[in-house]
């Protein structure tokens, strides 16, 4: 016990500072590695006004988008996904700013409401929209399909994004209303203009130019320059962006490269000659797929067309360069067919496109077809049983030329066919009741096919740009050292200005994501790896790196400087001129002409003897000068103006009734506001675009 005794005596001290130091380490692992860590790195891809858009719901919302735009375009590039980014981002920033609008002014839509959006005597545009049938709204579509809701999961979750949609759209409505009913110009405002606007003057002046003293005699200062930025932040507003200067080493195909590409076309020449398929043969090896239609000689826009139009058939021009391309041209046939073709049509839909049955569909078809031979009005019967509602709105018709994107059987029957002939067509997407309405320039047309071959870099070509790439990017390893490798290498420096945080393209390069990401982690004067694009080995350094704010003045060094030495000139000349007693004073001391400007206007700025001149225009009807007194010096845009205005004269433009005036000019503010509200209200919110840290 005595021992134990001990223990306790000479190391409790130490067993409490252990525990102490267990705990204290346990609670800063929490802090610093476990889920809300201060170091565990934020997923945030930006916010508005405080709230998150997360990265993982960031992308589901893009992949929910990118399907959508697969229902019209299967293959998405590039570009387009770059489009759908920004449209989801402006979406969340939408929801977020909008939504707060709301909740402020108390906007909300009930259930109830919604219901009778889709159920009521009135329905919703987009439920009309939705249920309307032959150019009818049909309330029996919409009343068979809330009943199937109950039963069919589908249809279920298609009303459940119907009703999100009328709740959003509701709640549109009833902030642009409120917002709306604002707007008011008042009865005295529009008296006030009406009479400022009641009469015109003439006026005789004296302007001496900015442009009489030289530039080079007004000396500014960096202070002076700043200041100006400052006391006009408004004019100098920047976003974020940085400025990056490149080098570009471009992989082009040499001799070598272009020899091996005409040996390889050249071997299969031979197989074009003698083949029976030669679509497939042009499928299976051509860089240029075969067009199974013909091209009218005067549409015809290909290089070498004079030797290749007047083929006969079955003969082979070439080879020939079409930029990056070396083709064979064989004349696959040739006839005679109009350049321009009206027909008009009614589609009973079928087979895997949806539609009736088969059979049903071709006995409506025929139908159709004796009523329209039998004189039946068609637009009519357009209206009433076409399935086709590209072309409902103009009666079924269609413009044709012979390289329109139609399907086979109806081209060639439009094209084929004689003008007024009517005949039921079968393609993929049904039965078409056919009439040929007109055809213009009937001539000769050809159908070509295409053998070509791009030319490609080697391997030994694109090793050797890369080599001289990687050999400018050792030497240039700063901001002098690679201005001066460009000028002693003789090489072409391009510039990219203004590149935004979430930019995908840059000027001259294309698709250079990573470049633009570089160039938003590195520090001004930094010199990049290389970066391969394509065909292309860029090298770059950043020049300059630009905050969101007010411009630094190296950005906006020449306007400012413009601007402030314009303000000199104008001082030095105000101080010539002093309190001139009379204009023959004031052109006597600055050695300037009396000219005269009529037509003067106090509501428009623009004079038509001087330019924009607002100052001016508005000096013109100072009561305290009317038209006996010479006007004090008036620093104008292009000069220091001095004015007397020689008589006023009633306008020639008829006064609008005031009542007319405040409904045209509200509805014009009302018109604005449907276009420039949200970005109004975007820039008055708190947004922080971080995307670019992972994209």
């Amino acid at each position: 016990m005595s021992v134990i005794q001990k223990i306790r005596d000479k190391y409790a001290v130490m067993i409490v500072v252990v525990i102490c130091l267990a705990i204290v380490s346990f609670l800063l692992q929490d802090a610093f590695f476990g889920k809300s860590s201060l170091t565990r790195r934020s997923t945030s891809v930006g916010k508005v006004n405080g709230e998150d858009l997360d990265l993982s719901d960031y992308q589901r919302r893009i992949q929910d988008a990118e399907n959508n735009a697969r229902q019209q375009m299967p293959n998405i590039d590039e570009q387009t996904r770059q489009y759908i980014r920004e449209q989801v981002w402006n979406q969340f920033l939408n929801e977020k700013i909008m939504q707060a609008q709301y909740e402020k002014l108390g906007i909300v839509v009930t259930e109830a409401e919604i219901v009778d959006q889709i159920r009521g005597k009135n329905p919703n545009p987009v439920v009309v929209q939705q249920f309307t049938r032959d150019g009818q709204f049909d309330r029996n579509a919409l009343q068979q399909a809330i009943s199937q809701a109950g039963s069919n999961p589908q249809v279920r979750e298609g009303f459940h994004q119907l009703e999100s949609y009328i709740g959003k759209y509701q709640e549109q409505l009833k902030y642009m209303t409120l917002v709306k009913q604002g707007v008011y110009y008042p009865k005295w405002l529009a008296k006030q203009q009406q009479d400022d606007n009641s009469q015109t003057a003439t006026v005789s002046y004296v302007n001496v130019p900015y442009a009489t003293i030289g530039d080079s005699t007004i000396k500014v200062t960096d202070a002076e320059l700043n200041r100006f930025i400052q006391d006009h932040k408004q004019l100098f507003k920047v976003e974020e962006s940085r400025k990056v200067e490149y080098v570009s080493f471009d992989a082009i195909p040499s001799a070598t490269d272009s020899a091996a590409a005409i040996s390889q076309i050249v071997a299969m020449k031979a197989e074009l000659d003698t083949t029976k398929d030669v679509a497939g043969f042009i499928n299976r090896n051509s860089d240029i797929k075969y067009f199974d239609g013909y091209i009218s000689k005067n549409e015809s826009k290909i290089p070498m067309k004079d030797s290749i139009v007047n083929l006969p058939v079955g003969e082979i021009f070439g080879p020939y360069y079409d930029n990056n391309l070396i083709v064979y041209a064989k004349m696959v046939d040739r006839k005679n067919m109009p350049d321009s073709v009206k027909v008009r049509h009614i589609l009973i839909a079928s087979g895997a496109q949806g539609g009736l049955p088969d059979s049903i569909a071709k006995k409506r078809a025929d139908s159709i077809e004796v009523a329209v031979k039998g004189g039946a009005d068609f637009k009519a019967l357009v209206a009433q049983y076409s399935d086709d509602p590209g072309s409902k709105q103009t009666g079924g018709e269609y413009d044709l030329t012979p390289s329109s994107q139609f399907v086979p059987e109806f081209k060639e029957f439009a094209f084929d066919g004689t003008k007024g002939q009517i005949k039921t067509v079968k393609t993929q997407f049904g039965y078409h009741v056919m009439q040929v309405l007109d055809q213009k320039n009937i001539g000769p047309a050809v159908k070509v096919a295409y053998l070509g071959k791009s030319v490609d870099a080697s391997k030994e070509t694109n090793n050797a740009a890369f080599g001289a790439a990687s050999d400018f990017a050792g030497k240039a390893r700063s901001q002098a050292a690679f201005e001066k490798t460009v000028q002693e290498g003789k090489l072409n420096k391009r510039i990219a200005d203004n590149v935004r945080p979430m930019d995908f393209v840059v000027p001259g390069v294309g698709q250079a994501r990573e470049l633009v990401r570089w160039a938003y982690e590195a520090k001004k004067g930094d010199v990049s790896n290389v970066f391969t694009f394509d065909d292309k080995y860029v090298v770059a350094v950043l020049t300059s790196s630009r905050e969101e704010g007010t411009a630094p003045l190296d950005d906006v060094r020449p306007q400012v400087e413009a601007e402030v030495k314009k303000h000199k000139k104008a001082e030095q000349i105000m101080a010539k001129l002093q309190t001139p007693a009379s204009l023959d004073a004031a052109a006597k001391t600055t050695n300037q002409p009396v000219l005269k400007a009529e037509g003067v206007s106090f509501g428009t700025p623009f004079i038509a003897s001087l330019g924009f001149e607002p100052r001016v225009a508005g000096a013109a009807f100072n009561k305290k000068w009317g038209t006996n007194a010479v006007s004090a010096p008036i620093e104008g845009n292009a000069g220091v103006y001095v004015i007397k205005v020689d008589s006023f004269a009633p306008s020639t433009q008829p006064a609008q009734d005031v009542a007319s005036q405040q409904a045209a000019y509200e509805q014009g503010v009302k018109s604005m506001l449907d276009q420039q509200l949200f970005e109004v209200l975007k820039k008055k919110s708190d947004v922080k675009d971080t995307r670019g840290k992972f994209f």
